[in-house]
C-alpha cells in the first residue's frame, strides 16, 4: 500500500480543481486502486490510502493537475505495510 499526505493553504486555485480530482478519487476508487481518501478534519491537507505500486501512484499523480496546483504541497508518498485489518498478515 502506498500513503499519500498533502498540505493544503486557501489558495482558491485549489478549490477550483477540487471536483475534477474528487471525480478522480472515485474513479480510483471504482477501480480498485485507491482504498481511502479525505481531508483532515481542519482542511489543512489530506491522506490518500492506495493499495498500488508506487510507480502506478507517481503516474496518477502526474495525470491528476490537483497535485500540481497551487495551495497543493505532496508532504510524503510512502510504502505502508499494515499489520491488522490487512488479508496479508504480518508480524506483531
Amino acid at each position: 500500500m502506498i500513503c499519500v499526505e498533502l498540505s493544503f493553504t486557501a489558495d482558491p486555485a485549489r478549490l477550483a480543481a477540487r471536483p475534477d480530482h474528487r471525480q478522480r478519487l472515485r474513479a480510483w476508487h471504482d477501480q480498485g486502486m485507491l482504498l481511502l481518501a479525505g481531508p483532515w478534519d481542519d482542511d489543512s491537507g489530506a491522506l490518500l490510502i492506495f493499495a498500488a505500486e508506487a510507480a502506478t501512484v507517481r503516474r496518477l499523480m502526474a495525470e491528476d493537475p490537483y497535485f500540481t496546483t497551487p495551495g497543493v504541497r505532496v508532504v510524503s508518498l510512502r510504502a505502508w505495510r499494515p499489520l491488522v485489518g490487512s488479508d496479508r498478515p504480518g508480524t506483531l
